[in-house]
């Protein structure tokens, strides 16, 4: 069952999570999580990684659209899927900007 709430599209790029945190100041630091993102839709992203990361972490990223376009966000971990080489994540923005929204929807033009 499809539980998105916006479409996806194909989006390749390398981002790199350094630290976890969750509310109450419980942090998982010196990561240094290097994963794939797969696809991005204005309200998450989906990426895959070789190593089990805990649901309900959050983490910030920096997203670049092209040479001109990047946003820093933060994402929340919400689903894990394991796979045969790894696991792939579905994450959603927290409080991304409507602004930022309209770039990411302009990835399908």
């Amino acid at each position: 069952m499809e539980r998105r709430k916006d479409k996806r599209f194909p989006f390749e790029i390398t981002l790199n999570i350094e630290e976890l945190y969750k509310q109450d100041y419980v942090k998982i630091e010196d990561l240094n999580e290097e994963f794939q993102v797969t696809n991005i839709s204005k309200s998450g992203l989906g990426f895959a990684c070789k190593h089990e990361l805990p649901l309900d972490f959050y983490f910030n990223a920096k997203i670049t659209i092209d040479d001109e376009k990047f946003f820093f966000t933060v994402l929340k971990i919400i689903r894990i899927n394991e796979e045969e080489e790894g696991y792939n994540y579905g994450c959603e923005f927290v409080g991304l900007a409507d602004i930022l929204s309209s770039t990411i929807e302009g990835l399908e033009e």
